[in-house]
């Protein structure tokens, strides 16, 4: 049994025409299923449903009133629409913003493939500099905060595997607000001492090798 990824549902869906509010006639919005349980506790089912966010919908309207008067809530009702289906329910809500923060609207998915293009083309860069073991561009890929995450994470893993001494410095400076992509840096420091054989003083912080008994930089002894 094959399964598909929270990406493939995605891009199936946007192919596919948009539902019609069967209440108010209005074409309905994406919404990404929040991480919590719905009706019957047994979860959403998709990751992904349709949801009418027109305030002026005769359901959402109506629906204060009816919760108001049946069941002394203050909240009414959104129209949802499971894809590629004709299945219609009702999803409680509590506020006029209420499930607004999950509408995944254009801006969202330019954003989102503009994303893809961006690791995609780090990760062909940082294919090439492997071959040619080029630490210059992977070092300054890593250094700059405009690249993706993804894509810094990578070059960590090769600056790791092949950067020289020289990448010591600007590494041991860089701080970064991702404590996975702090980690990966500090572990690429690791790995070029490890290669190289050598190891920072503990007084002047300069390169030494692994084996010295006194810097060669500050002349402290480092037996002691």
């Amino acid at each position: 049994m094959a399964f598909e990824t929270k990406e493939e549902v995605l891009q199936k869906i946007l192919s596919e025409e948009k539902p019609k509010c069967p209440h108010c006639g209005m074409e309905m919005s994406l919404w990404e299923v929040p991480p919590v349980t719905f009706s019957d506790g047994l979860g959403w089912g998709v990751p992904y449903l349709y949801m009418c966010f027109n305030d002026d919908c005769s359901l959402y309207v109506q629906g204060w009133d009816n919760l108001r008067e049946n069941y002394s809530q203050n909240a009414s009702y959104r129209c949802i629409c499971y894809p590629g289906t004709k299945q219609y329910e009702c999803m409680p809500v509590f506020s006029p913003q209420g499930a607004r923060g999950q509408i995944i609207d254009d801006a969202v998915l330019a954003a989102e493939e503009a994303l893809k293009a961006s690791i995609k083309k780090g990760f062909s860069l940082l294919a090439d500099c492997y071959v040619a073991k080029d630490m210059v561009p992977v070092l300054q890929m890593l250094l700059d905060a405009a690249e993706p995450v993804r894509v810094r994470l990578k070059a960590a893993e090769m600056i790791g595997d092949f950067g020289e001494l020289e990448a010591i410095e600007p590494l041991k400076n860089l701080k970064v607000g991702n404590e996975l992509l702090q980690n990966k840096i500090e572990g690429a420091i690791t790995q070029i001492h490890e290669r190289h054989f050598t190891r920072e003083c503990p007084y002047c912080a300069e390169v030494i090798k692994k084996r010295a008994k006194v810097c060669k930089h500050c002349g402290k002894d480092l037996t002691a």
